[in-house]
């Protein structure tokens, strides 16, 4: 079964500073509609602008997280 014909469905949950998780079936495409390869299992996208895997998570948020200032 090809990308295209494969069932869509999936999970989304945001986390308060950190990653957008997505779970299931999923196809990813770039603005320009070219598919961008999707890893098996979670994907966590990018959500902080730091990653330099995007549109993939690489843990930048952690480091963004850490230059906060505490209350």
């Amino acid at each position: 079964m090809s990308n295209n014909q494969r069932s869509i469905s999936a999970e989304v949950r945001l986390s308060k500073g950190g990653p957008i998780k997505i779970t299931g079936n999923v196809i990813l495409a770039k603005s320009d509609g070219t598919p961008i390869p999707v890893p098996e299992g979670d994907v966590y996208i990018c959500a902080c602008g730091r990653s330099k895997k995007k549109p993939f998570c690489d843990g930048s948020h952690k480091q963004v997280v850490m230059e906060r200032p505490l209350l």
